[in-house]
């Protein structure tokens, strides 16, 4: 375990910048509403991008760094296993001793690592110590495989999300069905913020088309008087899957590719050893055939060919870039009808900054978007608590999270108009 370091003041260190330090804009639909706060009350406010020297200049170098040296918190989780739709397993890891510190209604924040992460990440940890300090409570969601999740199928569903907005909709669910009185909202990472937007857009077709449909639809959908909305949040999402599988083989950023192939071949070796066992004592095996290219999976260089061995045939798709173009979450912000903060780096050399959607944030009323002039993927070095520490980031999510739970929640704050008329948001399993 990496011990923490002490925060470098902001005093004590030279700036970037010769006179104060720059505040992002906030653009988008929402901007508005949530600038203005309301009634007597004040809106969202952010502190200025006071980057880190040195490390904050170069995106690959605050990357790396954010990585491997920042500060990982000491928590003490409890694991709880959950059996889906269709017999796999994710794990969602919940903070020691919440269940009796927290009072039945405390706000339920639900985290989503990017591809291959979970709870012990470092970015993970400091945000759930930064909610959980608000007196939230909060639950990481390991997918399938990682975060040392438990693999019970072949279905590999963990990568970029076709059939992970299920899993997301059931752990919603078992959530919400656990914890009535509450609010719910999320925190996405990288792909983790893909599937949470794409997750986002299709509650407002699915339920919608339920609803108008079939007077059925209702009981399919766990806690629905109690789910009325999911808030959420949006961090460092490549949003255009084909442009960032684009740059993902440009330059440096091969290293990265490299990287996640790597974690890629991992969980995927665990799996198919949990197929063999299986064959070894059913009288049928796992479907691990067909065309899928076990080899190329095993040996796979780059997250591409991990996705054309075996992610792209999983979900039916003739090609990559079909399933890259199918799992993107950039068409799914007209649909998003709950406010939805996203905060994009423009130097992020995982999601590039021109694949951000912001004529479509800019005209939905629902979404806010934020986008820092450093920060790398997931580095974010900015901030009282650079470069060891919390990312910039984390403040002005709790500080969205909590306007929206003390103004949104209660009616205080209209945010894309008369929200109370739209559908409930918690979508059927299939």
């Amino acid at each position: 375990m990496r011990l923490a370091h002490p925060a470098a003041s902001p005093q004590s260190r030279p700036h970037l910048f010769p006179s104060a330090p720059p505040t992002p804009p906030l653009i988008g639909g929402a901007a508005g509403a949530l600038l203005h706060g309301a009634a007597g009350g004040q809106g969202l406010r952010l502190t200025p991008y006071d980057v880190f020297p040195i490390l904050g200049w170069n995106n690959h170098l605050e990357t790396i760094f954010a990585a491997f040296f920042r500060s990982v918190p000491e928590v003490c989780l409890r694991r709880e296993c959950i059996r889906t739709i269709d017999d796999g397993s994710v794990a969602l890891d919940w903070c020691c001793g919440d269940s009796r510190l927290l009072p039945a209604d405390a706000p339920v924040l639900i985290l989503l690592p990017g591809l291959t992460g979970g709870s012990g990440d470092s970015y993970v940890r400091h945000m759930l110590l930064k909610a959980r300090s608000k007196g939230w409570r909060v639950v990481v969601f390991n997918s399938r495989g990682c975060g040392d999740s438990p693999v019970t199928t072949a279905q590999l569903v963990w990568s970029r999300g076709y059939l992970f907005t299920r899993d997301l909709s059931e752990v919603i669910n078992h959530v919400s069905s656990r914890y009535p009185k509450s609010k719910i909202y999320a925190v996405g990472w990288s792909l983790g913020a893909n599937i949470l937007v794409r997750y986002l857009g299709q509650l407002n077709f699915s339920i919608c088309t339920k609803v108008a449909t079939t007077v059925n639809a209702y009981p399919l959908i766990a806690g629905i008087s109690q789910l009325s909305y999911l808030w959420a949040v949006s961090l460092c999402n490549p949003f255009n899957l084909v442009i960032a599988d684009e740059d993902f083989h440009k330059g440096f950023n091969n290293v990265y590719d490299k990287a996640l192939a790597g974690a890629l071949r991992r969980i995927f070796k665990s799996i198919h050893s949990f197929s063999m066992i299986y064959c070894a004592f059913h009288a049928y095996p796992l479907d691990m055939g067909g065309e899928y290219n076990i080899p190329l999976a095993a040996n796979a260089q780059s997250v591409r060919d991990f996705d054309e061995a075996l992610t792209r045939v999983s979900f039916g798709f003739k090609s990559v870039d079909d399933y890259y173009f199918n799992s993107s979450s950039s068409d799914s912000i007209k649909d998003v009808r709950t406010p939805l903060l996203c905060i994009q780096a423009a130097n992020d050399p995982i999601a590039p900054s021109r694949g951000i959607p912001r004529d479509e944030i800019q005209a939905n009323p629902h979404c806010l978007l934020i986008v820092t002039p450093q920060g790398g993927h997931l580095g974010w070095l900015a901030g009282s608590e650079a470069p060891f520490g919390a990312p910039w980031t984390d403040t002005v999510v709790m500080d969205f999270l909590e306007l929206l739970h003390t103004t949104v929640a209660t009616g205080d704050l209209n945010v894309g108009g008369d929200m109370k008329s739209h559908p409930p948001v918690a979508v059927p399993v299939q």
